[in-house]
């Protein structure tokens, strides 16, 4: 029979095993955060070596795509300007997809303009219709769904090249609509010597030819670039105020790219035939 006491220490021996297994538990979850942590602080310094050296990194990480998803840093920089930014508008995002490009149903022939009613002002850009059809028919079915609204432009790049990213419902720069539309216009005029100019609104992609999905990039000062992403638009003169006022609050790393310090979200997504 099994005395009190020998009973009282069994109860104790199992109880300092369960403590012991929580603390390595512990341990090992500590460790793999920590390893996630150097894996993460890995790709960010890498992706800004790729930044500075070749400009290719306006990724469009739509895993139809078979892309990595794009990392956007969320540390806080030692001095962070004021948000110039009012509230995003109530709302939700949607989440949709789709397993096709949409009809062509715009007028090829005719004029377009998208507004992007933001927290911080309204950007109007003129679509270049003719040049890129297939890329202002897929933001014309987009615009139409109300997929855009209440999305937050997730990166701001201020180093190297100058650009605000959105179009990503998720916000992490690995969204899309589920399906991919061809590049176009890679030869227009305005891209001279390898440069974006201020004022351009171009399609992100994966860095594989007709990988581009809804995430977008505007050029809010001239940019060394390929000819490897779309141009469908440029953005007017009140527009591009509004854009140097987002990209004047910096990003949050530090690093010159990062989320946007400004709280830059698309309340309204429009396009309008004229």
């Amino acid at each position: 029979m099994v005395t009190q006491e020998q009973r009282r220490r069994q109860l104790a021996r199992e109880k300092f095993l369960r403590q012991q297994q929580r603390r390595t538990s512990a341990r090992r979850k500590a460790r793999m955060r920590n390893a996630v942590i150097a894996s993460v602080l890995g790709v960010i310094v890498i992706g800004s070596v790729a930044l500075y050296t070749t400009g290719v990194v306006l990724d469009d990480g739509d895993s139809k795509a078979n892309a990595s998803a794009e990392v956007t840093p969320s540390a806080s920089a030692s001095s962070k300007a004021p948000d110039p930014c009012d509230k995003p508008a109530e709302g939700e995002v949607k989440t949709q997809t789709w397993e096709k490009e949409p009809a062509m149903t715009i007028d090829k022939s005719a004029k377009y303009t998208m507004k992007l009613a933001t927290t911080c002002g309204d950007i109007d850009i003129a679509l270049k219709t003719s040049a890129a059809p297939h890329t202002v028919n897929s933001f014309n079915f987009l615009a139409g769904k109300g997929y855009f609204d209440h999305t937050p432009c997730h990166r701001l790049t201020t180093n190297g090249i100058y650009v605000l990213q959105c179009g990503d419902p998720t916000g992490q720069g690995n969204g899309g609509p589920g399906y991919n539309i061809p590049d176009e216009n890679l030869k227009d005029e305005s891209l001279k010597e390898n440069t974006y100019p201020a004022g351009t609104v171009a399609m992100a992609n994966t860095g594989q030819p007709g990988s581009g999905g809804s995430q977008f990039f505007l050029v809010y000062q001239n940019s060394p670039l390929p000819p490897s992403y779309t141009p469908f638009g440029t953005i007017s003169d009140e527009g591009m105020t509004v854009l140097k006022k987002i990209a004047a609050a910096g990003e949050s790393t530090g690093a010159g790219d990062g989320a946007p310090n400004a709280t830059v979200v698309i309340d309204k997504a429009t396009v309008t035939k004229s």
